[in-house]
């Protein structure tokens, strides 16, 4: 019995050391594609809003790790209605060197809490994949908000609050623009409406003077001719 128990103490102890080394996978999903096995989920956990990390898949074949996956496998990483484009993943490990062989990444920045959905698609050694699988329980990590681990404690404002106040004062900006360049038409409306008026006057105030010089021509002449007749007379 003593054997036992301590042959018992002695694998929970291995399994233990083996959890806690760094890089191994915690919280990932098993999916298992023909003769390849995957290990899904985050590449740093736990995932929060605002820190750069990363998809993480370890894949395996017959118990071996792939070691030359190249551009065959693309991920897509959805969250919200929203997808990024798909995506070849990069070895995160030297071949025979450092790191957990076998370990591909997609790194990037989750900027929402949350489920995300990873998809891998393509064909690896004549295998095709076709593998989506879902943040949760009982799946891998969903990304927790930053403002859950802050100390002393600050309130960051979600993403989709920081967005709305954006747009608000995005709109009141245009909107004074607008209003702006109103006022501006306007303003030019005006003053080329006063300068019309101007040239207008202008134009019959020099009209009105070459009547009256011409009156005054004609006033001249009579007065020269009615003198004439008052002198033959």
């Amino acid at each position: 019995m003593r054997i036992r128990a301590k042959l018992a103490l002695v694998l929970l102890s291995s399994v233990g050391a083996i959890l806690l080394l760094p890089g191994v996978a915690s919280a990932h999903a098993q999916e298992q594609v023909g003769p390849f096995h995957m290990e899904i989920g985050f590449g740093t956990e736990p995932a929060y809003t605002g820190q750069p990390n990363s998809v993480q898949l370890l894949l395996t074949k017959n118990g071996k790790p792939v070691l030359d996956l190249g551009d065959s496998l693309k991920v897509t990483v959805s969250f919200g209605g929203q997808s990024t484009d798909p995506s070849a993943l990069e070895p995160n490990f030297e071949p025979g060197g450092d790191g957990i062989q076998g370990d591909y990444r997609y790194w990037f920045v989750p900027t929402q809490a949350g489920a995300y959905t990873f998809a891998f698609t393509g064909t690896v050694q004549g295998t095709k994949f076709d593998v989506s699988v879902t943040g949760g329980p009982k799946t891998f990590n969903t990304v927790e908000d930053m403002s859950s681990i802050t100390f002393p404690k600050v309130e960051f404002p979600a993403n989709n609050e920081l967005a709305t106040r954006i747009q608000q004062e995005s709109d009141r900006t245009q909107t004074a623009i607008t209003d702006a360049t109103k006022s501006a038409s306007s303003a030019n409306a005006a003053a080329s409406d006063a300068s019309s008026a101007a040239s207008t006057a202008k134009t019959i105030g020099v009209i009105g003077v070459l009547i009256g010089a011409v009156g005054l021509v004609i006033a001249i002449i009579a007065l020269s001719a009615s003198r004439k007749r008052t002198a033959a007379a």
